[in-house]
C-alpha cells in the first residue's frame, strides 16, 4: 500500500516515479464526538504522520516533485510560500535530506505564535531566505538566485499535475483502507484549501477508486490563489497528463469528482483567526489528542465541528490533517537568527 496509484496502475508506475520520502500509507484513527443532536462519529486521516522528518500534506507532493528534479540534474530547488508556510518548510527538511541546496522567496503574512519556530528551523538548515512579494522586483530577484545555479524551481504549495499525483495516489490509498476495514467509507471528507493540489489530487484519486465521497474544501488562503475555475483546470491537466502516460487512467475522472467548495470558513485573511478557529483547535487538542494550527488545520476542524452539530443524519466524517505533528530542527545559535535572517523577517522573532 505504500504505493497504491502505482499499485493499481503499473504502467503509470514505470514511467512516473517518485522518490520515497514518505511513510504510507498513513494511519486513520476512529473517534466519537458528543453533539447537542448527539453522538456522531468521525475518522481522522493522519497525515500529520507522512514522514519522521517532517509530515504534512506536502510530502506526497514532493515525493514526485524531487524525483523530477534529481531526473532533471537539479542541485537546489527553490520554492514559495508565506514566513511560516508549512510547504517551504517541508521543502528545505527534505531537501536537505536528499542533498539538495534550497532557497524559499517568503512573504509577509499576518504573524502567528508559531512563525518563529518556523524562521529558527530555516536558519538551523541553512535555507537561502528571500523577501518575496509586495513590492519586490521579482524578475530581478529570480535572475539572481535562480539562473545558472542547476536550480528546479517548485511553485506555491507545490501546486502543479506532478504535485497534485501525490494526492492521486492518498485518495486510493484511503479507498484501499475502506476496503480493508481500517475504516468506513466516508461520506464527508474535510480538508484546508489552500493551493489546491491536494483538494484535485485526493478529488481525482477517490474517483478512480469509485468511492461516492464529497470533499469538503475549506479555503484559507485568498481568492487570488484559490479559485474554483483554476482548480477544475488543474484536475483536467492531471487527468490528461496521467492518461497520456497510462491510456487506462480515464481522462473523465477530473469531471467525476465531488468537490463541496466551502468560504464560510475563512475568518477574513489567510493566517486570520476567528472564535471558530480558536474553539476548533482547543477542541482537537483536549478531545482528540490532535494538535492543528490556525490557518489550516483549525479552520477545517471549525467545518466539520459545525456541521456535525447541525447535523440530524448519521453520515461519516473523515478529517484530513494535513499539518505535521513533527517537531522542528531548533536553531542552537540564537545570536545567528538576527545576523542571517532578512531585516525585513526579524520583527517576526521579537
Amino acid at each position: 500500500m505504500k504505493d497504491s496509484l502505482g499499485n493499481a496502475y503499473p504502467v503509470l508506475a514505470a514511467k512516473l516515479r517518485k522518490f520515497p520520502i514518505a511513510s504510507l500509507p498513513t494511519p486513520v484513527s476512529r473517534h466519537q464526538i458528543k453533539t447537542s443532536a448527539g453522538t456522531r462519529n468521525i475518522a481522522i486521516k493522519h497525515d500529520d504522520q507522512t514522514s519522521e522528518l517532517y509530515g504534512g500534506n506536502k510530502i506526497r507532493k514532493l515525493e514526485y516533485i524531487f524525483q523530477r528534479a534529481k531526473d532533471r540534474g537539479a542541485k537546489r530547488v527553490a520554492t514559495f510560500g508565506a514566513v511560516g508556510s508549512n510547504h517551504a518548510l517541508a521543502t528545505a527538511i527534505h531537501a536537505k535530506q536528499l542533498g539538495l541546496e534550497c532557497t524559499c522567496f517568503l512573504a509577509h503574512q499576518v504573524r502567528t505564535p508559531d512563525i518563529w519556530k518556523t524562521l529558527n528551523a530555516h536558519l538551523e538548515l541553512g535555507t537561502e531566505i528571500i523577501r518575496w512579494g509586495g513590492s519586490v522586483k521579482r524578475l530581478e530577484l529570480y535572475r539572481r538566485y535562480l539562473q545558472n545555479r542547476k536550480t528546479w524551481v517548485i511553485p506555491l504549495g507545490g501546486t502543479c499535475w506532478l504535485g497534485a499525483v501525490g494526492f492521486v495516489n492518498a485518495g486510493l490509498e484511503i479507498a484501499a483502507q475502506v476496503e480493508s476495514g481500517e475504516v468506513g467509507s466516508p461520506d464527508r471528507i474535510y480538508i484546508a484549501n489552500g493551493t489546491m493540489g491536494s483538494v484535485a489530487g485526493l478529488a481525482i484519486g477517490l474517483a478512480l477508486a469509485g468511492l461516492p465521497t464529497e470533499i469538503h474544501a475549506i479555503r484559507v488562503a485568498d481568492n487570488r490563489f484559490v479559485k474554483r475555475d483554476v482548480l477544475d483546470r488543474l484536475m483536467r491537466k492531471t487527468a490528461t497528463l496521467l492518461n497520456r502516460l497510462d491510456p487506462s487512467i480515464p481522462t473523465h475522472a477530473a469531471t467525476r469528482t465531488k468537490i463541496i467548495w466551502r468560504d464560510d470558513f475563512y475568518a477574513g485573511g489567510y493566517a486570520a483567526v476567528d472564535d471558530a478557529t480558536v474553539r476548533a483547535v482547543d477542541f482537537a487538542r483536549e478531545n482528540l489528542g490532535l494538535t492543528l494550527d490556525t490557518t489550516y488545520t483549525g479552520k477545517a476542524m471549525a467545518a466539520l465541528l459545525h456541521d456535525i452539530e447541525i447535523s440530524n443524519s448519521d453520515s461519516s466524517y473523515l478529517f484530513w490533517n494535513t499539518y505535521s505533528s513533527r517537531p522542528l530542527p531548533t536553531l542552537k545559535d540564537g545570536n545567528r537568527a538576527l545576523r542571517d535572517l532578512p531585516e525585513q523577517f526579524a520583527r517576526y522573532l521579537e
